[in-house]
């Protein structure tokens, strides 16, 4: 058989079941944001940042490619020669194109890459979730069932017209006093 409970106070039981549905109050939107967050970030590497730089890295190759037709030309050209600007204005068309180029494989990766980082911690929140959705819940319920029964129990126990309960009679000390 069970030991009996040994309840020292009704009152941090329920204080205790009063934090608890504080929490749940607060972990559930707070956990709704998370998920909501997950799926805004997802979105806005596949769909804004993936554009943007695919639209970025075309327009800096078209930007590279109208420095190099640049240069080119003035070195066909029999009336003037290639100046140096025109040979910085395409290395610099090219680090920027290699660097937006750089950019978009990070992006593309990050977008590869998104499921498999984020699964094993989108299945922890799914388990919290469910425990805030289904165990806690039921865990408020019994600790209210709970409550209600010890709070019938010591009113019933220790009603104010009950006469107070004897003290057990004490054994005489083994010396003979009384």
């Amino acid at each position: 058989m069970a030991s009996p409970a040994r309840v020292q106070s009704i009152e941090a039981i329920d204080a205790f079941r009063a934090s608890l549905v504080t929490y749940l109050e607060t972990a559930r939107p707070t956990l709704d944001d998370i998920g909501a967050e997950v799926m805004r970030t997802r979105i806005w590497l596949e769909q804004d940042r993936l554009r943007y730089w695919e639209r970025e890295l075309e327009r800096r190759r078209r930007l590279l490619d109208e420095a190099e037709d640049a240069l080119r030309s003035a070195r066909m050209s029999q009336f003037r020669e290639a100046t140096d600007a025109e040979a910085m204005a395409v290395r610099k068309a090219r680090a920027a194109f290699e660097a937006a180029d750089v950019r978009l494989r990070q992006v593309r990766r990050w977008c590869r890459d998104f499921d498999s980082r984020i699964s094993p911690l989108a299945h922890q929140l799914e388990s919290l979730r469910t425990m805030l959705t289904t165990d806690l819940p039921r865990a408020v319920a019994s600790l209210t069932r709970r409550l209600d029964i010890l709070t019938d129990y010591a009113g019933t126990a220790l009603s104010p017209s009950d006469p107070p309960p004897e003290a057990p009679p004490r054994e005489p000390d083994a010396g003979g006093a009384p």
